[in-house]
């Protein structure tokens, strides 16, 4: 029922549909591949293309995703003919007048936008790179220029990189592809910068968030059902504590999948949801499954692929799976593959994930009890280098290597060495704020320590400039100034990793120190604001 041909050299998938015929084209970019400092551009080529589109009175949209970004559309084989030549051409042609406007409209996109209960996990997981990038703001968008956004679209937007997928019996007649050459890029490298693992970390939201890396089999599938039955059943149906919880299974593009889970609480039933959660890990770990659940869950899979649309359902996936170097399967081979999935192939699954687990529980809970280990929250060392003390009399210091910067305050340390710095924002009153490819980042004003007038100028000339993101100037109430430190005692610690930034930076208010504050852009300080828990200013216990 699959079909394979190929148009103006981009392979092609056709597969049959019941409804309108629908068409996308699929190219092998997306968040993954930009960079922290560049993160964004791909999003804002896809805006660029779809312009000149203009108001048209069927469905067609595009979307940026980690590793692809896709654009399609619903509608007539002309309709059809019409928009793909129109985005193809777009872009070999981009609109850049258009640059500042698309620029503010993401902006606008990404106030409204939802992080959803997995945002903060890959960051935690991956850094400030590759699959972690989709945890950050699309901070690259402001200093991208029309020669940056052309050279990507040149560089991504090629006839070997694309696939084009068609739900209906043909290709429409007349349709081309007006598309450079190129190569097919393959998937970035995933590197974990979790020291050990399964491990957890306090996120901001009231819920539960888990996730775990496997290689790709259908089997993983399946335990995904499982483990959403399971959690269903106990979380809400036995114990009352959620009312939400899901699973799900999402190939990465690398061989490997990632399974996800999350159950919602009350702030008074949190600590009961992540004991109740954590059991429902335990049991799996332990094998305690049957083969009652297996069937059922497999009853449900194969009912899907049943469907007399499911050839069609599958073809933006079989796009992502050519791109990626997947084998393509039929649904024959799928359902194959289903039934011959046992007990043991879905305990080794769950073993897999739970192995690689990273889990996120509320304010206030931690998991080391069930075996979790606490995701580091700050640097393992300090660069050896000339230090400055803040002139607060906190007893925190900044200290200056040849090979990057580090900043100390009691037992929280945060340093980013230069050769591994993702992107540095850049004040004009000589703030920095550099944040290493692990996610841990330092921001360093040099009025608050005492430290020589050509600071800046020292970090300036040892950071890479393309990762450089300069920003706006800073109202003069906005600059921290030295202030005496609390009678109380000591801050609480404000290095290491943010929190999700989403926008904008705060001002200096003196609710913390500003010595070694981390800024989370999102328009407020949280107490600790650090890479700690938003709510209680404290990291993980350890």
């Amino acid at each position: 029922m699959l079909h394979r041909t190929d148009v103006d050299g981009v392979p092609t998938l056709l597969a049959p549909s019941s409804g309108p015929m629908t068409a996308g084209l699929t190219f092998r970019v997306g968040l993954a591949d930009e960079g922290a400092a560049r993160i964004g551009i791909t999003h804002l080529v896809e805006h660029l293309a779809l312009h000149r589109h203009g108001v048209a009175d069927y469905h067609y949209n595009g979307a940026t995703g980690s590793v692809v970004t896709h654009f399609h559309m619903q509608g007539s084989e002309r309709d059809i003919v019409t928009y793909l030549e129109m985005v193809c051409d777009s872009l070999a042609d981009l609109p850049v007048q258009r640059l500042e406007t698309e620029k503010a409209i993401l902006r606008t996109e990404a106030a409204g936008r939802g992080g959803g209960v997995n945002r903060m996990l890959p960051m935690w997981r991956y850094g400030a790179q590759h699959y972690g990038l989709v945890s950050y703001p699309e901070w690259g968008i402001d200093r991208l220029g029309p020669d940056d956004v052309r050279a990507w679209a040149n560089a991504w937007f090629t006839r070997a990189n694309a696939v084009l997928w068609i739900s209906g019996d043909r290709v429409p007649p007349g349709l081309r592809l007006r598309l450079p050459a190129g190569t097919l890029r393959p998937v970035p490298v995933a590197t974990t910068i979790l020291p050990a693992a399964p491990a957890y970390f306090t996120g901001a939201g009231g819920g539960v968030v888990f996730d775990g890396v496997m290689r790709r089999h259908v089997a993983g599938s399946l335990f995904a059902l499982m483990l959403e039955r399971e959690l269903f059943r106990s979380l809400r149906q036995e114990g009352g504590l959620s009312y939400a919880a899901s699973a799900s299974y999402d190939p990465r593009g690398d061989g490997m999948a990632v399974v996800t889970a999350f159950a919602d609480a009350l702030p008074e039933k949190q600590g009961a949801v992540v004991g109740g959660f954590v059991d429902v890990l335990a049991g799996f770990r332990v094998g305690r499954i049957t083969q009652t659940e297996l069937d059922a869950v497999r009853a449900k899979a194969d009912e899907a692929l049943r469907h007399p649309d499911a050839p069609a359902g599958q073809l933006p996936g079989l796009a992502t799976d050519l791109l990626t170097g997947a084998r393509l399967r039929t649904l024959d081979q799928l359902r194959g593959q289903l039934y011959a999935v046992t007990l043991a192939d879905v305990h080794d699954a769950a073993l897999q994930v739970l192995g690689s687990g990273l889990l996120q529980v509320p304010p206030g809970s931690r998991a080391d009890w069930a075996g979790f280990a606490a995701a580091p929250t700050t640097s393992t060392d300090v660069l050896p280098g000339h230090t400055y003390r803040a002139l607060d009399g906190s007893g925190a210091s900044l200290v200056l290597g040849a090979d990057g910067v580090s900043v100390v305050e009691g037992a929280c340390r945060a340093t980013v060495r230069y050769r591994s710095c993702a992107v540095m924002h850049a004040w004009p009153d000589g703030a920095r704020q550099l944040i290493g490819l692990d996610g841990i980042a330092v921001l360093v004003e040099p009025a608050l320590f005492a430290a020589p007038a050509d600071t800046t100028a020292r970090i300036d000339r040892s950071v890479d400039p393309s990762i450089v993101l300069p920003m706006p100037a800073r109202k003069p109430d906005d600059i921290p100034r030295p202030s005496p430190a609390p009678a109380t005692g000591t801050f609480p610690p404000s290095t290491g990793r943010f929190p999700a930034p989403t926008g904008g930076y705060p001002p200096a208010t003196g609710v913390i120190p500003r010595t070694i504050a981390v800024l989370p852009p999102d328009g407020t300080f949280p107490p600790s604001n650090g890479r700690f828990s938003p709510a209680t200013g404290s990291p993980p216990p350890a």
